[in-house]
């Protein structure tokens, strides 16, 4: 079919023990990432016959949902060049952690890019687990929002993406439920259009040295 990347999800035997109460052994952390490598390491053997790389999304409910856990299971894999990620700042930001500065460190391996944004709004009376509420409901502490109508700052993230001269899709993901779809995707459309700059190939005061 000329695949040569795809991306998806790779589940979580200890998700449902997230918040560590009773608390969570180190033994039934270990066996859940041991898990994912015994499930997932014969697909990649496929994969690495086929010339495919897996990008798989750092995303709660799944092995790897932040920083700390994406190194873990990086390191689970030897860094297995097969292995790569799907990069979502959405998902990254609500929890409290800087889009930006996980990439710095975790660049090189990201070969798709999801343009997702969120609106983090604590109130007082909402929290980070979301309360039971619906998506979109403006009770919620945080919601996915049209790109550029968020919290997240692409502007960052383009320049780390340029800076390891990443060349790959910046692919909208739009979950926006306070927004007519229609006028959403054109908008997006629009935004990444204006977003998706080029580096430089010069420093910025070169010109000004060579006169």
């Amino acid at each position: 079919m000329g695949i040569e990347i795809v991306t998806g999800l790779m589940g979580s035997a200890v998700w449902k023990y997230w918040y560590s109460f009773p608390q969570t052994t180190d033994e039934m952390i270990n066996e859940a990432f041991d898990e994912i490598y015994e499930l997932w390491s014969p697909i990649f053997d496929v994969y690495d016959k086929c010339g495919v790389k897996f990008a798989f999304e750092v995303h709660p409910s799944e092995i790897a949902f932040d920083y700390h856990t994406c190194k873990r299971l990086f390191e689970r894999f030897d860094n297995r060049p097969t292995l790569c990620l799907n990069f979502d700042p959405s998902h990254l930001y609500w929890q409290g952690v800087n889009p930006a500065l996980f990439l710095r460190d975790f660049a090189d391996k990201v070969i798709h890019t999801h343009i997702k944004d969120v609106a983090v709004r604590y109130d007082g009376k909402s929290g980070i687990l979301g309360s039971l509420l619906t998506f979109g409901d403006t009770d919620r502490a945080w919601n996915f929002r049209s790109p550029g109508y968020g919290d997240v700052k692409f502007n960052d993230i383009i320049w780390e993406l340029n800076k390891v001269g990443y060349t790959g899709p910046l692919s909208v993901e739009w979950e926006d439920s306070g927004m007519e779809r229609v006028h959403g995707a054109t908008d997006a459309y629009n935004f990444v259009k204006k977003l998706d700059f080029s580096p430089s190939s010069i420093a910025f005061d070169e010109s000004i040295k060579s006169k």
